[in-house]
């Protein structure tokens, strides 16, 4: 197992969320009651940017249609927004995440 420093603890507070780079990939950070997870950045509705949108416990809103994603499992919670529409949308994808010290580490699967 191969894990990368991708941020600091103190730069995500509990409630709050982070876009960072890891690869070639966007993947958000987000701080649960003291927990970090991380799931993709990008929504798998029409590629809005998660870290844009809000998050309210463990739940994120794609700030284009309102798509929501847990971010402790990357599942679907709530599909898009729109009047007379319903798309299938895919799961996010998420990363093992280690802290050690005030250091956040993702695992290159």
């Amino acid at each position: 197992m191969v894990f990368e420093k991708v941020a600091e603890t103190q730069e995500i507070s509990p409630g709050q969320m982070k876009a960072v780079k890891f690869g070639a990939e966007e993947v958000l950070l987000a701080n649960v009651n003291g927990v970090y997870y991380a799931i993709g950045n990008v929504c798998t509705h029409e590629g809005g940017n998660l870290s844009k949108g809000t998050l309210q416990g463990n739940i994120v809103s794609c700030p284009k249609h309102k798509a929501q994603f847990d971010v402790t499992t990357g599942k679907v919670v709530s599909p898009p927004k729109m009047l007379f529409m319903h798309p299938k949308i895919n799961n996010e994808p998420t990363y093992p995440v280690k802290v050690e010290g005030t250091a956040i580490l993702l695992e290159h699967k």
